[in-house]
């Protein structure tokens, strides 16, 4: 791990076609078959993307992502692809400045449903709960508390937005809708099996994952990848296990001191957003660096 990471708000790799900028990623189109995505610094918060990047947290991002790739690919095929940095980024000062940034994968068609699994009663779930004792339309037992463990982790998709919009949660019988009832069921279980067998690993290096964002894709033949990134702490709520405690919300491994900044100024929560003070800064790359340190055991 760099202990003195260097930013990158945006990849400039102009000899690739980008195919499109999302709010942390960059992905260029190598052919027909092969992309290349950069995990850029860049941050966002309430959907607005933040001016000044956080040092270090996209190659935080991609090393994490890999290492459960690598975790997981017993359960599902990923979309990671056997070729060299080298071959796509002749010019070693580009693929410097790319740092562990860059990750190269195969195409895919990503599938139109967030795959959303919780484990743990918080966020939008813990208010769907208080109004109705159920989250996405699964009932829960009565009594349970802000960010108490659920008896078991549920599947509660939601729809793909695009940038500027809010995913839209849905049921489950409209994934059947989007994808056939095989491919939708396929989805859901191997969601909550990679969710249940990492969240265990994880718990064992001390973090709680609490709810996690899935994605899938399709080959041509019809073969279900795991796309996108997976597990990291900006797909997922990392909350350390010795500092929970149910009936309040714990703190995370990503940008909760960035919210929490935010939250105390006068800002409607759209563009542009306000300068974050240096120290926010450091504090939430110091975050995202000790979620890969305790999970992976990089230093």
């Amino acid at each position: 791990m760099t202990h003195n990471p260097t930013s990158l708000h945006q990849s400039n790799l102009p000899h690739l076609k980008l195919l499109h900028q999302g709010k942390v990623r960059d992905i260029y189109e190598i052919d027909d078959e092969y992309m290349l995505i950069v995990a850029s610094d860049r941050l966002s918060a309430f959907d607005v993307v933040l001016d000044q990047p956080i040092p270090g947290k996209g190659e935080v991002l991609t090393r994490v992502a890999n290492f459960w790739f690598g975790r997981t690919q017993g359960i599902v095929a990923n979309h990671l692809a056997d070729k060299s940095l080298d071959e796509v980024v002749p010019d070693a000062g580009q693929r410097r400045e790319l740092g562990d940034r860059a990750t190269l994968v195969r195409r895919l068609k990503p599938l139109p449903v967030e795959a959303i699994v919780r484990g743990y009663l918080i966020g939008s779930g813990w208010k769907d709960y208080q109004q109705n004792g159920a989250v996405c339309g699964i009932a829960l037992p009565a009594g349970l508390r802000q960010a108490d463990k659920l008896p078991e982790a549920i599947y509660t998709p939601s729809t793909k937005a695009r940038i500027g919009e809010h995913d839209e949660n849905i049921r489950f019988d409209e994934t059947v809708d989007l994808l056939g009832q095989a491919l939708a069921e396929k989805v859901r279980d191997l969601s909550l099996q990679v969710y249940t067998q990492c969240a265990a690993y994880a718990l064992s290096k001390g973090i709680i994952i609490a709810d996690t964002k899935f994605e899938f894709g399709l080959d041509d033949d019809g073969n279900v990848y795991l796309i996108d990134e997976v597990l990291t702490p900006d797909s997922s709520r990392f909350w350390p296990l010795d500092q929970y405690r149910p009936g309040t919300s714990p703190p995370s491994f990503d940008k909760q001191f960035v919210r929490d900044y935010l939250e105390t100024l006068d800002w409607d929560k759209t563009p542009p957003a306000p300068l974050l003070p240096d120290t926010v800064i450091r504090k939430t790359a110091e975050k995202y660096a000790e979620a890969e340190s305790r999970l992976t055991g990089a230093a």
